[in-house]
């Protein structure tokens, strides 16, 4: 008798987070400083298989792959992994294997990693749980799992909350900033993961105006492109809207950069 999945109750929000990310390539140039870093803190080593959840255009994994890693990266967008393709192309790492897929719903084996990471990219799956359950499952015992995430006390943890506000129809699931919270995530590791560190650094986003940052933002970053088009035929909303992202961005902004704050975390699977 064949088994039957039961069917994923967040699967449109997932078709709409596929093709409102599709923008953000410009904007993951920024966190090519924060691939580094996240690299050096997981501590990859050459030879080990590596796995970057939520690659977006593949600025973790190519710098893996850099390290003499054997990786693959994983992105619901295909426009994203377009563009990873091509990175990797220019970058001489054609040996990464790119695929399209969902990070509550890994297309691998268990067992099949020695290290899993993750940019900023599966502090979006709606539910933490899930998530979490299958980042252990493709984890071989002992393996590593790396992560940056959005604090919600600082500057784009901030944003998302704005954005909740104002959003017509609020994402399902758990809030993604609760990953860029300590105390959450020992929660949410526990007894799959031992011990944790945690690590943190600031991203510098270059803008020559609060104009230029807001702008390149509304082009680039889908979640505000979907709450300004909800607002499109309401001018004076809109102005109302844009004025409250500047006051927000404003303390935050000096010499010609955004700074914004992010954690790393490091655990080891149990």
């Amino acid at each position: 008798m064949e088994l039957k999945t039961a069917p994923d109750p967040f699967l449109d929000f997932k078709i709409r987070q596929r093709e409102m990310w599709g923008a953000f390539a410009p904007a993951a140039l920024f966190t090519t400083p924060v691939a580094g870093r996240l690299v050096r803190f997981a501590a990859i080593r050459s030879g080990e298989t590596v796995l970057d959840v939520g690659t977006g255009t593949g600025v973790v994994a190519i710098t893996a792959a850099r390290s003499g890693a054997q990786v693959t990266g994983l992105d619901l967008t295909p426009a994203l992994l377009e563009q990873a393709r091509e990175n990797s192309r220019i970058a001489r790492m054609e040996n990464i294997v790119w695929t399209e897929g969902d990070a509550e719903d890994l297309p691998y084996p268990a067992a099949s990693f020695d290290v899993v990471l993750s940019q900023f990219g599966h502090m979006f799956a709606p539910r933490p749980e899930v998530a979490v359950s299958e980042i252990r499952r493709v984890l071989k015992p002992g393996g590593r799992f790396a992560f940056a995430t959005w604090p919600p006390e600082h500057f784009v943890g901030r944003v998302f909350a704005f954005i909740g506000r104002h959003s017509p129809i609020p994402p399902p699931g758990e809030p993604p900033v609760l990953w860029g919270n300590p105390a959450v995530i020992t929660e949410r590791l526990a007894g799959r993961f031992h011990p944790l560190f945690f690590s943190r650094g600031m991203m510098a986003f270059p803008a020559l105006s609060m104009e230029h940052y807001r702008l390149f933002m509304e082009k680039s970053v889908g979640p505000i492109q979907k709450l300004l088009e909800s607002l499109s035929t309401d001018p004076e909303q809109l102005a109302s809207i844009r004025a409250e992202f500047e006051e927000l961005a404003q303390p935050y902004y000096w010499d010609n950069e955004i700074h914004q704050d992010y954690l790393m975390t490091l655990a080891k699977a149990a």
